[in-house]
């Protein structure tokens, strides 16, 4: 979709990171703000660089994972500005750990955040789109660890996994009303979303964890989110449903693909699936 003056965006996670960027580079292409965020102190944060840029923005205080705060969210964009086209469902989460030893309270938060907040932004959102026939977008944050899997991540694979397959159902289901699925695919990118597993709910974490400090590194060591987010808005104008950062990883794709593809031709030879 063509992204104007008119374009109104509601973006979760607004206030920092990849939600903050593309914030942004929408702004810088005339498209009117609304940011939700858990922290006002961060939303007005946000909201004063942003209007000093001259972007047309407002906030509301939400969690994504809470249904009735979402559509109290919903209420307040169309309230402010008539309509949303945009819909970017980014807020998240990281949690890893060992089979056997993550809580199932912790399992619960990062569902409820990862896939649940993404499952409120779409259902609450699309029939607002629809209603107003003039087409419109949906950007959902998932991560190249929704499409490729290492030890230790469980959790924020499962909801990543899921994420990009309820993205792929979408794009397929929503196209005829004119309204547009991405699915924000990226590696490493300079955020603090690593720090969020440090208040997990069944306890606080410490630095020297040696995980955090793994994803510390690596996360440091990533790309600007400024890059992803002018990535991300050209990706809404072309329409793509895949938005991938990091040719480099694309190897790990393909090693995967093709392991399915040796499985598959392995059943094909099991005696009860032959035709």
């Amino acid at each position: 979709m063509k992204i104007t003056n008119d374009t109104v965006a509601f973006i979760t996670g607004g206030a920092s990171g990849i939600g903050y960027a593309i914030a942004e580079t929408l702004a810088e292409r005339g498209a009117k703000l609304m940011l939700a965020d858990l922290s006002q102190a961060k939303l007005d944060e946000a909201a004063a660089a942003l209007l000093a840029k001259g972007a047309e923005v407002a906030t509301v205080v939400c969690d994504v994972s809470d249904e009735a705060q979402m559509r109290s969210a919903a209420a307040a964009t169309t309230e402010r500005f008539g309509k949303v086209h945009i819909v970017v469902n980014n807020a998240g989460v990281a949690l890893g750990g060992r089979a056997g030893d993550i809580a199932i309270k912790d399992w619960r938060w990062i569902v409820d955040i990862n896939l649940m907040g993404v499952v409120h932004g779409v259902e609450i959102f699309a029939p607002l789109i629809q209603s107003h026939g003039e087409g419109g977008h949906f950007v959902n944050t998932a991560s190249m660890a929704g499409h490729v899997a290492s030890p230790g991540m469980g959790p924020y694979h499962a909801t990543k996994f899921a994420v990009v397959g309820y993205s792929e159902s979408l794009q397929q289901e929503l196209a005829p009303a004119n309204i547009g699925v991405s699915v924000l695919c990226p590696a490493w990118v300079k955020t603090n979303i690593h720090r969020s597993a440090l208040d997990k709910p069944t306890g606080h974490v410490g630095e020297d964890d040696p995980l955090f400090q793994k994803m510390n590194s690596v996360i440091n060591a990533g790309i600007d989110a400024g890059d992803v987010a002018n990535w991300t808005v050209q990706s809404i104008e072309d329409d793509r449903l895949y938005i991938f950062t990091h040719p480099e990883f694309a190897p790990f794709i393909q090693k995967r693909n093709e392991a399915v593809k040796a499985d598959y031709a392995a059943a094909a030879e099991y005696p009860a699936f032959k035709a």
